[in-house]
């Protein structure tokens, strides 16, 4: 009676699961349909995808699309958009990660009036800021250059938003850490460097894929401050490939957009499980 209860009880247990991977695998299909969509497309001629009914498939993949990307300065874009992601990722990490820990861990007059203060940047959308940071970096010579895509991020949004989660992450650290550090003779930068900063690694990784991601898929502030071809990141690259008449011409766009996404994938599957685990710890503290 036993063993047949458990072999119930296990079939519905099954049943359950493959009921629930089911759902899933349904729930998925619209986020991944794009994704299909957009790669089937790079190996169709054109007159394919526009034609009705459409094809998942192209019935005769060709890399004509790839060989017209590079057609233009597509490596040199790509690279201008890999190490501006690289410079605002560190410059972010490094503010943010001083700037949460001296709001959580440092007591000093008016601390949470001020962070209120900085949380107040994100309110403010882009669109606001953008016309006074042109006149800025216009009177400091430095429009049509890389400087306001490294400099604007570090010292905005994504550092505002950082810092959030690195001060939640360092509220959550027992002052028992850091008295046994003063006790060893450290200096506040050295229980910082030595304590805090180890421990705040998943943080550190949700801070790192979310600033990389802004900065790899910025359009408005590179639109604005760039206007040589040369210094083109990815998104305004990805407008570039038209016809005569300013049409886009979709199976290169497709391709261009296939190769752009590539870092986006790699940095998030490989720190996928950090992300996670640091904006759970991040919690609601403080």
């Amino acid at each position: 009676m036993k063993t047949s209860r458990t072999l119930t009880a296990s079939k519905k247990w099954r049943g359950s699961v493959i009921a629930l991977y089911s759902a899933l695998i349904l729930l998925t299909i619209p986020f991944l349909f794009p994704a299909w969509w957009m790669v089937s497309s790079s190996f169709k001629p054109l007159s394919q995808i526009m034609e009705y009914p459409p094809t998942l498939l192209p019935r005769d993949p060709t890399l004509d699309a790839y060989v017209a990307v590079f057609e233009q300065p597509f490596l040199l874009q790509y690279w201008n958009s890999l190490y501006i992601a690289v410079l605002v990722t560190l410059g972010t990490l490094a503010v943010s990660a001083m700037a949460g820990y001296a709001f959580a861990r440092i007591r000093f007059p008016g601390v949470n009036a001020l962070f209120l203060v900085v949380l107040l940047g994100l309110m403010l959308p882009a669109e606001v800021t953008i016309i006074p940071l042109f006149q800025l970096f216009t009177a400091l010579d430095l429009n049509n250059t890389h400087w306001p895509l490294i400099i604007m991020p570090i010292f905005g949004a994504s550092s505002v938003m950082g810092t959030f989660v690195m001060r939640q992450f360092f509220l959550g650290i027992p002052q028992e850490l850091e008295d046994a550090g003063s006790m060893d003779g450290l200096n506040r930068f050295g229980i910082f460097r030595r304590i805090a900063l180890p421990l705040a690694r998943p943080s550190l990784a949700a801070v790192a894929i979310l600033s990389f991601l802004a900065s790899w898929n910025a359009f408005l502030e590179p639109l604005v401050f760039l206007s040589s071809r040369d210094k083109f990141t990815l998104p305004l690259a990805l407008t570039q490939y038209t016809d005569s008449v300013g049409l886009p011409i979709w199976n290169v766009q497709q391709a261009a957009a296939t190769l752009t996404v590539r870092p986006v994938l790699l940095v998030f599957v490989f720190m996928q499980r950090y992300f996670v685990q640091g904006l759970a710890q991040t919690g609601v503290k403080g």
